[in-house]
C-alpha cells in the first residue's frame, strides 16, 4: 500500500501572518499540532506529498476554473502573495512530473481532471508546506478543487475524486502522504471575517473522524454558506482525504476557534491501519 499517511490541515494566510496577534496558548498548541504532523510525515518514510488544497483566484479564475487540477511540474514556486505579509519566505519546492503523470492518468480513469504544468502556490498551499516540509524533501504534488466559483463540484463527487487520489497512490511505488488543506467554517474577505461557528465546526468534525460518507455529502452549498461561510465550501478538501481513505477512522490533534486567524484552526490525521482492520474483517 503506497499511502503512508492521510491528514487535513488548515491553511488561512493569518495562521502565519497575524501569528503575534493570536492567543500564545492556542497558537502555539496549533503550531505543535503542525508539527507534530510533520513529524509523523517524516516517520511514515513519504517520498512525495500530495496536497489537496483550495486555490483562491491567484491562478485559476472565472475564465478558466476547473473541478479539479493536478500539479504536473518540475517545480513550484510561492507564496504568490507578499512574503513580507504573509511572513513566508519566497522559494521553490520540487515537483515530480512523473509521479503526477501517473497519478493523472490512473485518476482519469474514473474522474474528469485538468493538469498544469506551471502554478505558483499562494497561502493555501504555502502555510502547510511552511509548517510540513519547509525544507523541501518531499517532492509536491499540489492538487486544486474549485471551492470558489460556484457553480462547485458536488460533495458525492469529491469523495470519488479523493477514491480515485487513492486508486492512483496506491498504484504508484512511491511512499505518498496526502494532506487536505482547507478552512472548516469562516468568512474571508467579508465583514464577517473572523467569525467562527464553533459548533458546526465541531459537527463536521465528528462526522470526518468517523469517515461517515453519508452524513458528509448530505451537506447542501446553501446550508453550509449560511452555517459555515464561503470558506466552508472547503471541506471539499477534507472529504476527498475521507475518500481516498474509506474505512478508516481519524482523530483530530487539534481544534479551536482562532479568531485572529479567521478560522476554525484544525489538525487531524486519519488511523490507517482501522481501515486495513476493517478490510481484514470484511
Amino acid at each position: 500500500m503506497s499511502l503512508v499517511f492521510a491528514g487535513v490541515a488548515s491553511h488561512a494566510p493569518g495562521i502565519t501572518a497575524r501569528a503575534e496577534r493570536a492567543d500564545p496558548q492556542l497558537r502555539d498548541a496549533f503550531y505543535a499540532a503542525y508539527r507534530r504532523m510533520a513529524q509523523a510525515i517524516r516517520g511514515s518514510g513519504a517520498e512525495a506529498l500530495v496536497l489537496v488544497g483550495a486555490e483562491h483566484f491567484a491562478n485559476f479564475f472565472m475564465d478558466n476554473m476547473p473541478a479539479y487540477c493536478i500539479g504536473m511540474g518540475e517545480e513550484y514556486e510561492g507564496p504568490i502573495e507578499d512574503p513580507d505579509w504573509l511572513k513566508i519566505p519566497r522559494g521553490t519546492w520540487p515537483g515530480n512530473p512523473d509521479l503526477s503523470r501517473r497519478i493523472i492518468t490512473e485518476v482519469m480513469q474514473t474522474v474528469d481532471v485538468a493538469y498544469a504544468e506551471e502554478w505558483k502556490f499562494d497561502h493555501g498551499m504555502m502555510v502547510p508546506i511552511h509548517f510540513l516540509d519547509p525544507g523541501g524533501d518531499l517532492d509536491i504534488v499540489p492538487v486544486n478543487i474549485n471551492c470558489q466559483g460556484p457553480p462547485l463540484t458536488p460533495l458525492h463527487r469529491v469523495w470519488e475524486f479523493g477514491r480515485a487520489l487513492r486508486r492512483a497512490c496506491d498504484a504508484a511505488p512511491e511512499k505518498i502522504a496526502i494532506v487536505g488543506t482547507g478552512g472548516i467554517s469562516h468568512w474571508p474577505a467579508t465583514p464577517n471575517s473572523g467569525k467562527i461557528n464553533e459548533a458546526w465546526d465541531r459537527d463536521f468534525l465528528d462526522k470526518w473522524t468517523r469517515g461517515d460518507r453519508d452524513a458528509l455529502t448530505a451537506y447542501s452549498d446553501a446550508e453550509t454558506l449560511r452555517d459555515a461561510g464561503q470558506g466552508g465550501f472547503e471541506i471539499r478538501t477534507f472529504l476527498a482525504v475521507s475518500g481516498a481513505t474509506e474505512g478508516a477512522s481519524a482523530d483530530i490533534w487539534f481544534y479551536e476557534p482562532i479568531p485572529i486567524f479567521a478560522v476554525g484552526c484544525t489538525i487531524g490525521v486519519v488511523n490507517l491501519d482501522s481501515e486495513a482492520a476493517k478490510q481484514a474483517a470484511e
